[in-house]
């Protein structure tokens, strides 16, 4: 039912074929979600292929976040990024800084000496009071992109209520408990474009990347990648590990506030996006992936999982608010 995607430096991220969960027998329905879970335990990954998002629907997607990306860039400025709170909008080459750090000094630091190479487009629910989403004009090659956008934020938010009830069977507790945390559908999606970049700037710079080390700040992130590469996962050596591209799959990673939830039964792991393997030429070509960023509602009060606590195993947290805890996270990282 399932084999390793990644198999190196003590880490094993399975491939697990979702299909079988969505529409399996029940025995089928049960020894998928222990095989997702278990991935979440161990990894803090899992590689999902059976999607019901189909590989040419998917190659649209993506098509149509490249339209976007070859705006001006005086264009693109107008749909800037604003505030925390918001999440929406564009980021340019070097506005946003994934790392590990809490402070926003350390932070700014790092961003100076080597800002990520990236741009990004962030998309959240639409028609959330007082946050409006930044959409381009509707003309050229750019009309239907807010359509094509709404749809595939409903169609990933599908994705995600399935994957938390794969993660409530595997915890043996009802499959609908996180219905009620994950129907408002307060995730982002974010387009993602690293531009075409010579390969002597990571010569240069010896602490140049895509993407910083950072671990994800809400419940579980859905990553598409194209076929570039440069994701890297931490293994429990510490050794960062390529996390290869796999045609047709979904990358999922468990993020910080679901670790904090299952009483760090479920693991949030570092990673990163560094330059790709070389290729031939002075340049790597540009990168394109798209994350879909799953949170619990923002208004939900999070605090340990059934079953994750008990007489062996106390709380280790306080009860939080979960949109609180993503701005607060957010805020450190712009």
């Amino acid at each position: 039912m399932e084999s390793a995607a990644v198999k190196s430096q003590g880490l094993v991220i399975p491939l697990i074929d979702f299909s079988l969960f969505l529409n399996g027998t029940p025995e089928q329905r049960k020894e998928t979600a222990q095989a997702i879970l278990h991935g979440f335990q161990t990894a803090g990954f899992i590689y999902l292929k059976g999607l019901p998002i189909t590989p040419e629907y998917r190659k649209h997607i993506f098509e149509t976040s490249a339209k976007y990306f070859r705006l001006p860039l005086e264009t693109k400025m107008s749909h800037c990024w604003t505030t925390p709170e918001a999440n929406r909008g564009y980021s340019a080459p070097g506005r946003e800084k994934t790392t590990t750090l809490i402070d926003p000094e350390d932070v700014k630091k790092l961003r100076d000496a080597a800002p990520d190479l990236k741009e990004s487009l962030e998309i959240g629910r639409e028609g959330e009071p007082g946050h409006p989403n930044h959409w381009p004009k509707e003309e050229g090659e750019l009309v239907g992109f807010k359509e094509i956008m709404v749809e595939f934020h409903d169609k990933c938010k599908s994705l995600h209520t399935e994957v938390m009830r794969a993660i409530a069977v595997g915890l043996g507790i009802d499959e609908h408990w996180f219905d009620g945390f994950t129907d408002v559908g307060d995730n982002t999606l974010r387009l993602l474009h690293y531009p075409e970049v010579k390969k002597d700037v990571f010569t240069i710079n010896p602490g140049q990347v895509r993407a910083g080390a950072h671990s994800d700040y809400g419940s579980i992130t859905l990553l598409f990648q194209d076929s570039r590469g440069g994701l890297q996962v931490q293994s429990p050596t510490g050794a960062f590990v390529d996390a290869t591209p796999i045609e047709d799959t979904c990358v999922v990673n468990a993020g910080d506030l679901l670790a904090r939830w299952s009483n760090d039964n479920i693991k949030s792991t570092i990673h990163r996006v560094v330059e790709p393997p070389s290729g031939d030429g002075d340049v790597y070509p540009a990168r394109y992936s798209i994350a879909y960023f799953c949170n619990p509602n923002f208004k939900s009060h999070i605090e340990a999982i059934p079953g994750t606590y008990g007489v062996e195993k106390d709380r280790k947290y306080p009860g939080i608010n979960s949109g609180d805890y993503l701005v607060q996270r957010l805020a450190a990282t712009y």
